[in-house]
């Protein structure tokens, strides 16, 4: 851990969310926070530290598997493309 990571100071209560995510404050109390909101205070303790417990990101897809990843049925003499090069009988050597 460098000298710097250890001074660093957790966001307060009043501050600005500056990464979607859940915080987790002194008390353990854990908290789902967008981005541009700002950090609450609690109703015991007043103003608070929080830290980011889980990354929350969005991976722009609708639960469905992207198509790109799915297998095709090649239409076009799918076949050959199944069989191994040396199985073709038709070379130059077979014609002599």
């Amino acid at each position: 851990m460098s000298n710097q990571e250890k001074h660093r100071m957790e966001p307060l209560s009043g501050e600005t969310v500056e990464a979607d995510g859940v915080y987790r404050n002194e008390w353990g109390r854990d908290e789902q926070m967008k981005r541009g909101e700002t950090f609450p205070s609690d109703p015991i303790l007043g103003s608070t530290e929080w830290k980011q417990v889980e990354l929350d990101f969005d991976n722009h897809h609708d639960g469905k598997t992207d198509p790109r990843l799915v297998p095709h049925d090649d239409d076009d003499n799918s076949e050959a493309h199944m069989q191994h090069p040396r199985r073709h009988t038709t070379s130059n050597k077979n014609k002599e």
